[in-house]
């Protein structure tokens, strides 16, 4: 089975996802728990602006600081290596629709799967979420990823075998 999912269509860039490497994205979702917890939806643009800020500010008042080197880039503790391993995780499908660059006339982002085609609306395919991995292990039966909506009603039954991402 093919890990690689490509983006095709009325798309600026035809990128190919790669969900092996997503377990170390600070964008995973845990699915054990997302569905059961109240959310609040952060706007990652303000958020930026915001730290920005506080970047801008505390260079300012104490100085230029030295960049990040692989001596000081984030560590995992044992804690979070082991949830890794063992745990159930997602990532939300819109940053990755963003970076395509849908053309101004689509309308449509099509999952093409062993099992048929599954179509949504642009708005309503940016808020799915793209399952990648199952109590640690990769989606090797019915994989590289799993479609899952918003609520998760569909978590017992989510779009699978997906082959390729088409918008139209």
């Amino acid at each position: 089975m093919e890990f690689i999912v490509p983006f095709k269509g009325e798309v600026k860039f035809k990128i190919a996802l790669d969900p092996t490497v997503w377990i170390f994205d600070d964008r995973r979702i845990d699915l054990d728990t997302y569905f059961d917890e109240e959310r609040v939806e952060i706007d990652e643009m303000e958020e930026y602006k915001r730290g920005m800020g506080e970047h801008w500010s505390r260079e300012i008042m104490e100085g230029a600081t030295v960049p990040q080197t692989l001596k000081t880039e984030k560590r995992y503790s044992r804690q979070e290596k082991n949830e890794m391993i063992t745990g159930t995780y997602g990532i939300k499908f819109a940053p990755f629709l963003k970076n395509a660059e849908p053309s101004a006339d689509a309308k449509t982002v099509v999952f093409e799967s062993a099992n048929g085609e599954y179509a949504f609306p642009i708005e309503a395919a940016n808020e799915l979420i793209f399952k990648f991995s199952d109590n640690g292990k990769p989606l090797k039966e019915d994989g590289p990823v799993h479609v899952l909506l918003p609520d998760g009603s569909n978590q017992e039954d989510p779009i699978t075998h997906i082959l390729a991402i088409r918008v139209e």
